[in-house]
């Protein structure tokens, strides 16, 4: 297993990438750009001297819709063709252990908030029409994602569905805390808890279109930057959020993504 974050040193206020050490007590810091040509550097910090960040700084998150036999069956959606997806803007991303926040808009209080627990894949080189078969070069690794939505924006006009709006809150895209480089989507399990009570648990197995099949799709229609985050959408178990709770992503073989519903 390999995990890396992305971390400011308390000491020195830098920010940098790092690798946790097999023991998970360190984080070895790297010199270099961690996308291009990094070395490791010998230095090792304990989780006591850092702070983590979300692991990687996209130019943008992607984030897939209807992707789950399981849930589309419970929803009565048709299976889809070719992948659904929305773009998260970059003020949503939220690092570990930050504050998730029940937005207002212009007309008040936003209702019906709910979290969704996915699987995220996060880019390691420049993507633009790269084959399905090549696709596995392109993925530098998997990271928990919270893909937070203001539900009932979405909807809120009858002309026009606002899935921007309804995902794209400030702090509405948790992240982290790691990049693992070394793990299977196929034995991967999502699991989402509320206040430690569990609420989603759902294989990444049933995916309708699996990561390579997603990543080849995307860049045809755009080009991939290294550090850009596809959520790979969500299946049964999806709840609204309140204030105060405590939301937890996790995914075993990844890790833990934890954030607080900010009490109102």
């Amino acid at each position: 297993m390999a995990k890396w974050c992305r971390f400011i040193n308390k000491k020195t206020a830098e920010m940098t990438y790092g690798k946790l050490s097999e023991d998970g007590t360190h984080v070895e810091t790297i010199i270099g750009d961690f996308f291009a040509d990094y070395k490791m550097s010998g230095v090792l910090l304990s989780l006591e001297e850092i702070e983590l960040s979300y692991p990687a700084q996209p130019s943008k998150m992607i984030g897939l819709w209807n992707n789950y036999h399981a849930a589309a069956a419970q929803q009565n959606n048709a299976i889809p063709p070719e992948p659904l997806y929305f773009i998260k803007s970059s003020n949503s991303f939220l690092e570990p252990g930050g504050f998730i926040k029940l937005p207002k808009t212009s007309t008040g209080q936003v209702g019906r908030v709910i979290y969704e627990g996915e699987l995220g894949i996060v880019v390691g080189k420049t993507a633009k029409e790269i084959s399905v078969a090549d696709a596995k070069d392109y993925i530098l690794g998997y990271t928990c994602v919270n893909d937070v939505t203001a539900l009932e924006i979405l909807s809120k006009d009858e002309s026009f569905k606002q899935w921007t709006r309804a995902k794209s809150y400030d702090s509405f895209g948790p992240f982290g805390p790691w990049i693992e480089t070394d793990v299977s989507y196929e034995n991967l399990t999502v699991k989402t808890f509320i206040n430690g009570r569990e609420r989603q648990s759902y294989p990444c197995s049933d995916m309708i279109f699996n990561p390579y099949q997603i990543l080849s799709f995307l860049s045809f229609d755009m080009t991939l930057y290294p550090g850009d985050v596809i959520a790979c959408g969500t299946s049964l178990g999806v709840l609204p959020i309140k204030g105060g709770q405590l939301v937890e992503v996790e995914i075993e073989g990844i890790g833990k993504l934890v954030n607080t519903v900010q009490d109102i």
